[in-house]
């Protein structure tokens, strides 16, 4: 009788559903994520050679690996079916070294968990792929080597408790710089004049009423700057008559977006579903994994969520025409599969985030999801079954309009065919939550057609400041300057509002005092650290080594040797912001001595000066009274084991707390909503 073969996967929810599929020939257990890692206590990499790095067993999973390695010595033949990415190759690695002496060892890949696929990865196994794990071990000593040679600066120099990443650092740049963009910023006024106009004699059904904006005055464009002149011509204007100049008509099509990679999916989740990108991940790896789908037992749902791939499998796509052709017609198919491009370092091994199967309907499977499930799961079966549909067709219409001396534009879109708007439309790209313009339908219109104009108004605007961030256009904008990879985004989101680097107030992120006092520390004394080029570059150079191209020890070194002499500078020369105490007007209620002002890991907090004798502390009134009636509390930051949150000052008696800050006083709606990207 053939002896089992061991499978070790990372989790215990892709065990069961990988079990399910391989049948009694194998024997699935779980590793339940990495089991070696560089040590906690120490700094764990040879600087004096080549960088080697000193794995040993992660504490907490002494007990895993025991049963691991008692599992283990029951057979002959080990397979590694770890996740397709760097992390998993780099799990799969630790797992050889210590349970595969002596023994046959295989990798599985595969990027959905199906029948099929996993049976073609078993049946078609692989070598270890040495260049990925060497690509991840030279992120992890990167990342050990500025995060333990930083942090006990910082810890020095500002407070304890405080970290430093090289993603992480550049990414909370990002936001300070666009916060004092935001403070430097100085408005100026402009006018804007619009006309209710009215066809004469409207046909039908056809739309009677529509609106113009003025666009000329005297042949250039209108240049409104303050209210007197912009009543004047509104004076001007009551009485002429409204004729139509001109009038063209264009028909253009609109094309689907592919479907998700993992950025587009956490920006779209953001936006529709508000959904945080490590929100996003853990639903995702939810679905990746195994849902139990009743009689049919686990099945994964989603192809690997950490991809920066649009592409897709020739057999999804055939059965997404299927599909398409029996749900909609043939004139919602394109004349040919539709082919996306991927970004210049994408792995093409990988697919799109899509459906394993588009029969699998959300609809159809709804009663075994839970509420985030079923609506994550319909957001991507949504954008994938439309990135496969025909395009759009829209007529656009623009219509001149002339009135004396001034010339007014309406501009109005239709829907000829819906295409894939029938299935799925974006909002990945939406700056704000105003509607976009010209999505008026206007009535029939001709040259020399006379219009009567029921009202015509001016209206006071400001030019707005560039927006705040949001997870999804950081994300976005991450993406775009090549800062991290797909696995990276949402742990660096984390990491910077738990370290109380930024808070959120509405959908915007806002930098904290103390991540603007790290940020320019930082910036001061390691630029390259915080250079957004230099770290781009380091993320192209780490997918070469991935690629084969260069020994991960030469991308290392250059790092640390420029580094090395900064972090001698900065020993010396960076400033302490650990200010002295500030007394305040308070006194302690437990001792009777004055409260003072001190700066912490997040940031400045009251104290008795009485400490250590006394250790009474609270934070800083934020300046937000607590909305529960009668209670008359100030909002003060806290923190739980899930990270920052607002309460009430005058907790137990009242429990009231929120996720974020809500907008300060003369803080108006339409400026919160135009501070958030």
């Amino acid at each position: 009788m053939k002896k089992k073969a061991l499978v070790i996967v990372e989790s215990p929810t892709k065990a069961r559903t990988l079990d399910r599929f391989l049948g009694e020939s194998y024997k699935v257990i779980a590793s339940q994520g990495h089991v070696m890692d560089l040590p906690a206590s120490s700094f764990g990499v040879d600087l004096e050679h080549n960088f080697a790095p000193k794995y040993i067993v992660i504490m907490r999973k002494r007990k895993i690996v025991k049963e691991l390695k008692e599992a283990a010595s029951k057979h002959d033949e080990l397979y590694l079916a770890t996740d397709p990415d760097r992390e998993g190759e780099a799990i799969s690695k630790h797992l050889a070294v210590l349970l595969g002496k002596g023994k046959k060892v295989h990798r599985a890949v595969f990027h959905e968990i199906t029948p099929d696929a996993v049976k073609a990865a078993f049946q078609h196994p692989k070598a270890l792929d040495e260049h990925k794990v060497e690509a991840q071990q030279a992120r992890r000593i990167l990342d050990r080597i500025l995060g333990y040679s930083l942090s006990p600066l910082l810890w020095k120099k500002v407070g304890r408790g405080l970290s430093a990443g090289r993603v992480q650092s550049v990414t909370l740049r990002l936001i300070v710089d666009r916060e004092r963009e935001i403070r430097a910023f100085v408005p100026q006024e402009y006018w804007e004049i619009t006309a209710t106009l009215e066809k004469l004699h409207p046909e039908g059904k056809e739309p009677g009423r529509f609106i113009a904006s003025l666009e000329t005055v005297d042949g250039v464009k209108a240049d409104l700057k303050a209210e007197g002149e912009s009543r004047k011509l509104v004076e001007e204007l009551q009485g002429l008559p409204f004729v139509v100049s001109g009038v063209s008509q264009k028909v253009q099509q609109r094309n689907p977006s592919p479907p998700f990679t993992t950025s587009t999916l956490q920006q779209e989740a953001f936006n529709k579903l508000g959904f945080t990108a490590a929100r996003t991940m853990r639903i995702s790896q939810q679905l990746y994994e195994g849902i139990e789908l009743g009689a049919e037992g686990p099945v994964g749902l989603i192809t690997y969520m950490r991809t920066d791939s649009v592409q897709v499998a020739s057999e999804a796509q055939s059965q997404a025409k299927g599909f398409i052709r029996k749900q909609f017609g043939d004139s919602f198919l394109p004349e040919q599969a539709r082919k996306y491009r991927s970004g210049r370092r994408a792995q093409e091994a990988h697919e799109a985030v899509r459906p394993t199967s588009v029969s699998r309907t959300p609809e159809g499977i709804k009663g075994f999801l839970a509420p985030e499930q079923l609506k994550l799961y319909t957001l991507i079966w949504n954008r994938f079954l439309a990135s496969q549909m025909s395009s759009a067709r829209m007529e656009v219409t623009s219509v001149d309009i002339a009135a004396g001396r001034s010339g007014f534009r309406a501009s109005g879109t239709k829907v000829l065919f819906p295409g894939f708007l029938k299935v799925f439309q974006s909002e990945e790209n939406q700056e704000t939550e105003e509607p976009s313009s010209g999505t008026q339908l206007l009535p029939a219109l001709k040259k020399g057609e006379k219009l009567k104009a029921l009202s015509i108004e001016p209206s006071q605007h400001f030019t707005k400041a560039p927006p705040r961030y949001t997870e999804a256009s950081l994300i976005r904008t991450m993406e775009e300057l090549g800062i991290g990879r797909p696995s990276t985004y949402a742990p660096t989101l984390q990491t910077i509002s738990e370290r109380g680097y930024v808070h959120r107030q509405g959908r915007a992120l806002v930098p904290a005092e103390l991540g603007e006092t790290v940020t320019d520390l930082l910036s001061e004394h390691f630029p390259k650290v915080l250079d957004v080029k230099f770290t781009a570059r380091l993320e192209e150079e780490l997918d070469e080594v991935e690629e084969g191209l260069q020994p991960w020890t030469g991308c290392v070194k250059e790092f640390y040797e420029p580094f090395a002499e900064a972090l001698k500078t900065a020993a010396t020369e960076m400033k302490s912001v650990k200010q002295a105490p500030v007394p305040t007007d308070e006194t302690c209620p437990q001792c009777g001595k004055v409260i003072v002002i001190k700066w912490g890991r997040n940031g400045k907090f009251l104290s008795c000066s009485g400490f250590p004798a006394c250790r009474f502390a609270k934070p800083i009134p934020s300046g937000v009274k607590c909305p529960e009636p009668g209670c008359g509390g100030d909002l003060i930051q806290r923190r739980s084991r899930r990270g920052f949150f607002f309460g009430c000052s005058n907790y137990p008696a009242c429990r009231h707390i929120a996720r974020q800050l809500p907008p300060p006083p003369g803080h108006s709606g339409e400026q919160a909503a135009s501070s958030a990207a």
